[in-house]
């Protein structure tokens, strides 16, 4: 198994540069019209991502698999995040009309006003290049909502070893990989409706509780010593 320390932007060789703004550039130089976003990472890590439209998605992909200077042909791993509807408060300067000893008169005042953000799902892809040693660059895709619009399109045609794990996506999150080759539950039984890994997720209370069926190495242990 590869080192992936070994596969940091400071092992690039010279000239290389695979930072987020960079790939940015080159993204959109070679594809007109490519739908391409930095997310900044504040973290200490300052891993920043890119956000691809789904337009271009795929043939963004390809150009980062095949460019000369990227070569960035290994997904590492690919995974999804639930990000929820989220209720933001903020406070305004509205002008109002207020009573005063002289009067109605109009004043600046202070107030709050909730807005509710419709929430998304997310697939997350970290990609390498085991040829030119440089990475990770990290690209999202969003779906439109949680509900119908819960598709993107599949990058298992560009990276392969994105298949099983677009699967999981599908079967723990909900998102519909569009293109997927082989596009079906992985965990889950078939017929199952939920998505365990959604942050709203509550078990039916129809599901049964796991049962030790003696496997357990405490089991084995109880066991072992009542036959001595």
């Amino acid at each position: 198994m590869s080192d992936m320390s070994e596969m940091s932007p400071q092992a690039a060789p010279v000239g290389t540069d695979v930072s987020a703004e960079a790939v940015r550039a080159a993204l959109m130089a070679a594809i007109p019209g490519c739908e391409v976003t930095v997310l900044e990472n504040g973290s200490v890590s300052g891993q920043h991502s890119l956000v691809l439209g789904h337009e271009h998605a795929v043939e963004a992909a390809e150009f980062l698999r095949d460019d000369a200077e990227l070569r960035l042909d290994f997904c590492s791993n690919m995974t999804g995040v639930d990000w929820p509807d989220q209720e933001v408060t903020e406070k305004i300067k509205v002008k109002k009309m207020v009573e005063g000893p002289e009067g109605p008169a109009e004043q600046e005042v202070e107030e709050t006003r909730k807005t509710m953000v419709p929430g998304y799902l997310e697939a997350v892809y970290h990609l390498f290049s085991m040829e030119k040693k440089h990475g990770p660059v990290i690209l999202r895709l969003r779906t439109k909502d949680r509900a119908d619009g819960n598709h993107v399109p599949s990058l298992t045609p560009v990276w392969r070893s994105a298949e099983f794990q677009e699967r999981e996506a599908f079967d723990l999150y909900g998102i519909i990989f569009d293109g997927h080759p082989d596009l079906r539950r992985l965990l889950m039984w078939e017929g199952f409706e939920h998505y365990p890994m959604r942050k709203d997720y509550v078990p039916s209370e129809d599901d049964e509780p796991v049962v030790d069926d003696g496997c357990a190495p405490e089991a084995n242990a109880a066991q072992g010593a009542a036959g001595q």
